[in-house]
């Protein structure tokens, strides 16, 4: 696909220095040089918002803060390489633990829209942890690519504190990269998991969906994670059926997405419908339709009646604003 890598979070060209994941001394190293950590709390990064009411709004900004910073542990069983950045100072990501930000309504972390920031009375007025998907568009691809894989790996780690072979303690080992049980001595790489997100068509329609739970009017591309044994072209055919009825015949591939929600890689695909009538599977999604382009372009300029716009940054907004420009192949 022509544009694939300009998709949020990819092709971002992080140096990721995986030859040095093992290398401890020179990872000690690099920490005591003048590193920069990116600082995660409940898995919102840091960021910068601009509070100047009277300028134009800067774009919002992931803060490295030096590995000195007081916030920062020199941890190194809780600290994740991400790489080396444009200086050469390596990069690295942690999780802040043992905060509290005494706040009474925690309720919207981890929820699918958490619009709350939370502000560190160490940190400048400004420097808050977000969700990721708040400002995410607003990253310089590099940015990107650091804060989805910092999110990601830490994720993982959080949820795979034990063996799954032995179910003895595991610990974190080579830069992050992978944990070893300190039982069988099993070793463990991060988890990504496989999902198909489909741009699938008839005519000029394309076909939408929305889960329960969504907020009222969002509808995206139908999507689902791949199986055991299966092709991306058998999942996308497999994940339509199953959720709409609706066959689908030549399936091809167009870009993918590093999506940190928390580590699954998006697989963006496009498949031609041999059906039309839908029979929504309600296990599955909520409701489904077909829409045509001018439905689309009114919904992304946020005019349509029932559909809002798809969530910027994702890659399903991605498909559907080359679908309509006509530039996905």
């Amino acid at each position: 696909m022509k544009h694939a890598e300009t998709v949020t979070f990819g092709g971002g060209g992080l140096e990721r220095a995986a030859n040095l994941r093992g290398d401890s001394e020179t990872l000690s190293d690099l920490w005591a040089q003048g590193s920069k950590v990116l600082l995660l709390w409940e898995g919102k990064p840091l960021v910068r918002r601009s509070q100047n009411p009277d300028v134009a709004p800067m774009p919002d900004q992931l803060i490295m803060l030096d590995t000195q910073h007081p916030l920062v542990q020199n941890a190194p069983e809780r600290t994740v390489f991400l790489g080396l950045g444009n200086s050469s100072e390596g990069l690295f990501a942690q999780e802040l633990l043992g905060w509290d930000t005494h706040e009474e309504d925690l309720s919207q972390i981890g929820a699918f829209r958490d619009l709350t920031e939370q502000q560190h009375p160490d940190l400048p007025e400004g420097d808050v942890f977000a969700e990721l998907r708040s400002f995410m568009v607003a990253l310089s691809p590099q940015d990107g690519e650091i804060a989805a894989t910092a999110k990601a790996v830490l994720a993982w780690h959080q949820s795979h504190g034990f063996c799954s072979k032995c179910g003895h303690k595991s610990d974190l080992i080579d830069g992050g990269w992978q944990r070893i049980c300190g039982g069988c001595g099993a070793r463990h790489f991060p988890r990504t998991d496989p999902v198909v997100i489909m741009l699938i068509t008839r005519g000029d329609k394309v076909l939408i969906g929305r889960s329960p739970g969504w907020p009222e009017g969002m509808y995206s591309l139908l999507a689902g994670f791949v199986e055991p044994g299966e092709t991306l072209e058998a999942a996308v055919r497999r994940e339509v059926f199953e959720e709409t009825g609706v066959t689908v015949g030549p399936v091809g591939y167009l870009a993918s997405q590093p999506w940190a929600f928390p580590m699954s890689l998006m697989f963006g695909c496009w498949g031609e419908a041999t059906s039309e009538e839908i029979t929504i599977d309600p296990k599955e999604i909520e409701d489904a339709l077909w829409v045509n382009k001018q439905e689309v372009m009114e919904s992304q300029a946020d005019l349509h009646p029932k559909i809002r716009p798809a969530r910027k940054g994702a890659i399903a907004r991605f498909l559907l604003d080359n679908w309509l420009a006509d530039t996905l192949r």
